[in-house]
């Protein structure tokens, strides 16, 4: 599923515990065999985000394609 939205928009919300969310859009820039990377498109944020592919499994990160 994640390898399908290389390159493309997606919004990403990461459960911090505690009742704690993030959630953010940007592009999913590079899919590797262990991670995956997401370049937000805040402009205030500087470099990429990097998720495991348990982070999704277990449910701490959902994606969705925009």
């Amino acid at each position: 599923m994640v390898k399908n939205c290389s390159a493309q928009r997606v919004a990403v919300r990461v459960n911090l515990g505690r009742n704690k969310s993030v959630s953010y859009s940007g592009v999913l820039s590079g899919v590797y065999p262990a991670l995956f990377t997401v370049k937000p498109d805040d402009e205030d944020f500087l470099g990429k985000t990097a998720y495991s592919y348990s982070d999704v499994l277990c449910g701490t990160v959902k994606i969705k394609r925009l």
